[in-house]
This record gives structure tokens, C-alpha cells and sequence, in this order.
């Protein structure tokens, strides 16, 4: 595979659109944020503001400066070798699945807390939900499957471990905050569900033999 100096072109076709998109949402978020929030974030089903469309468009949304630049980071970093690996079709489909993964979970969880565990419905109907959080756990998910072994260090705590071992650690602290109640306003049963339906569908491809045949 060719590649030239320009870093830009050299991001994989999906992993380089699906950034602009990002960021044009997020520079129209900035521009009118009560217009994108409440027409593309996601909102509980029974919510009036819950539109059909919102369980796709709720992954181009943004509720802050580090809130993108670590996903559209984490994406770049990692979406560009998962993206390689599987091709550019399968890549999006993988990345579509994900996301709308990470929103079904999440929803499922928020109404077994609406039901059995006294959760408030009026407090998950007005309380959107944004980010590629979801997708991106898939896409972590996917890189520590394919090269599990690969060493990787955290900018801060300066710590090199293998992905696989990363992986873990953070799935079982978006577990623990999760289940604990810790760390509000942040989705991570949506986290849970990106890298569930990650997991999943890098599995099934690999046993089925279509993990790297291309579509």
C-alpha cells in the first residue's frame, strides 16, 4: 500500500469521513446547541423529544471540547488500524453496529432501572444522551482482538501494557462506575454496549472465517 507525506489522505476512508462529520456536528452544536441537542442527541423513547433518527445521529454529537478530542483521537489512533484490517465496507458496518449497540444497552438498562430499581422516567426523558463513546469501546474492543499483544502507554500514568489488558481495565471500570453510580453524566452502559456488540461481532466474523474476507 502506497502512502504519501500528506497525513490527512492517509487516513482510511471511513475513519477520515466519519471524523469531518464529527466535527461539522460539533462546530453546529457550538453554533446553535439547543437546536442540534434537542433534534439529534438521543433521548429516552418516551421522551417528546425522542425523534427515530436519534440512536444514529446521537453518535456525531459532542458535549465538549475533550469530550471530541478524545474520541476523534481514540478513533484516529485506532479506527485507522482496524479499519486496514478489516476493509472499508466491513469497517462500517462494524462501526454502525457499535453504535447502535452502545444506544440499545444503554436504553435497556435505563428502563430495568425506570422499573425495578425506582429509577426516575422524568429525569431519562429530559436528559440526552451524546457522543461516539460507544463505537469508539467497540473499536478498542476490536484493536485488542486483533492485536491483543500490542503494547500501548497511557500518557498519563506513563504505563505500557498489552491492549488486551487495557481493554479489560477499562471495561471493568466503566463496570464498576456504572453499577456503583459513579461518575455521573456519563453513559457507561452505553461504553459497556459498544464494546459488547464489538466483542460479539469480531467473534462471530473470526469463527465463521469472514473476519478478513472482503466483502
Amino acid at each position: 500500500m502506497a502512502y504519501n507525506n500528506n497525513f490527512w489522505q492517509n487516513i482510511p476512508p471511513v475513519t477520515r469521513n466519519l471524523l469531518l462529520v464529527n466535527v461539522i456536528m460539533f462546530v453546529a452544536t457550538l453554533i446553535n446547541e439547543e437546536f442540534m441537542v434537542g433534534t439529534f442527541a438521543m433521548f429516552y423513547p418516551a421522551s417528546p423529544y425522542f425523534r427515530w433518527w436519534q440512536p444514529l445521529t446521537h453518535m456525531f454529537m459532542h458535549g465538549g471540547w475533550w469530550h471530541i478530542f478524545f474520541n476523534m483521537y481514540s478513533l484516529v489512533i485506532f479506527g485507522m488500524v482496524v479499519e486496514r484490517a478489516l476493509g472499508t465496507r466491513k469497517y462500517l458496518v462494524f462501526y454502525f453496529v457499535t453504535g447502535l449497540g452502545a444506544v440499545a444497552f444503554h436504553t435497556f438498562v435505563e428502563w430495568l432501572e425506570i422499573k425495578y430499581l425506582g429509577g426516575s422516567l422524568t429525569a431519562a426523558m429530559y436528559t440526552p444522551m451524546v457522543g461516539a463513546s460507544g463505537a469508539i469501546y467497540g473499536v478498542l474492543v476490536a484493536f485488542a482482538m486483533l492485536y491483543p499483544e500490542a503494547k500501548l502507554t497511557l500518557i498519563f500514568p506513563p504505563i505500557t501494557l498489552d491492549a488486551k489488558w487495557w481493554v479489560i481495565i477499562f471495561i471493568a471500570i466503566e463496570l464498576f462506575t456504572g453499577i456503583s453510580g459513579r461518575g455521573v453524566g456519563v453513559a457507561h452502559f452505553a461504553h459497556l454496549g459498544g464494546a459488547l456488540f464489538g466483542w460479539l461481532l469480531i467473534r462471530y466474523w473470526r469463527k465463521t472465517g469472514k473476519l478478513y474476507r472482503n466483502w
